[in-house]
């Protein structure tokens, strides 16, 4: 059972409702590889919002103890993404819609400043060489992988927002855009052309932020924090 822990076996077929390896784990930990693979299947879709799964039947999914399960579900608890249930285990929360709205609004609230203050000290050089980033978001679009788009996501607003020196402020917001990523609102699909348009407005905030085009730039940010995916 050791030797499972360490390298998190993830190699039986999925079963209905059970996450399936998307990735292979980036962390060192069995709770931290045992978190990445949660988040992956709630992006996914894998973990249904309103269902209760148990610590021990995610253990024997992923051929580890019940342990790391249970703590990596106490730490999505504490960021709104299940709820615990005495006795039974962990139900995946229901987003929504005005849950999404009010997540954007308060995105909305924190970031456009800052962008807007950024936009006019930034030079230029600087926000075309974060183009890799938007880069990789689109790459993740177009193969219609939402995990892996998600990740992508967030890391080029942590790099954006990050221009600003405030680490406070990278946390805050990234713990913000997490929440308003996953699980999706009830009743709501994820398509393809969804993560592709949303990736195409990286592309084109940073030709504003280039240009300093601050109009553009508000624009496109309160644009974009509308809950689309």
């Amino acid at each position: 059972m050791e030797q499972s822990e360490a390298h998190v076996a993830m190699e039986r077929p999925p079963s209905c409702g059970a996450p399936s390896a998307r990735r292979s784990p980036r962390r060192h930990s069995v709770r931290g590889q045992i978190l990445d693979a949660l988040r992956d299947a709630l992006a996914g879709g894998e973990l249904t919002p309103g269902e209760v799964y148990s610590a021990p039947v995610l253990a024997e999914r992923f051929g580890v103890s019940p342990t790391p399960v249970r703590e990596a579900m106490q730490q999505l608890a504490g960021e709104g993404a299940v709820e615990v249930v005495p006795n039974r285990g962990f139900r995946v929360a229901r987003r929504s819609e005005r849950e999404l709205a009010e997540l954007a609004e308060v995105r909305a609230l924190l970031e456009v400043p800052v962008l807007l203050s950024l936009a006019e000290v930034i030079a230029p050089e600087r926000w075309a060489g974060l183009r890799p980033f938007a880069e990789a978001t689109a790459a993740a679009a177009v193969r219609g992988d939402r995990a892996a788009y998600l990740e992508s996501d967030r890391t080029f607003h942590q790099t954006v927002l990050g221009l600003a020196g405030n680490q406070q402020l990278v946390i805050v917001t990234d713990d913000l855009h997490r929440r308003a990523q996953w699980p999706l609102a009830c009743g709501r699909t994820t398509r393809t052309a969804d993560l592709v348009a949303d990736a195409e407005e990286h592309m084109a905030l940073l030709d504003a932020l280039v240009a300093r085009d601050l109009d553009t730039v508000e624009h496109l940010t309160r644009a974009h924090f509308a809950p689309t995916v």
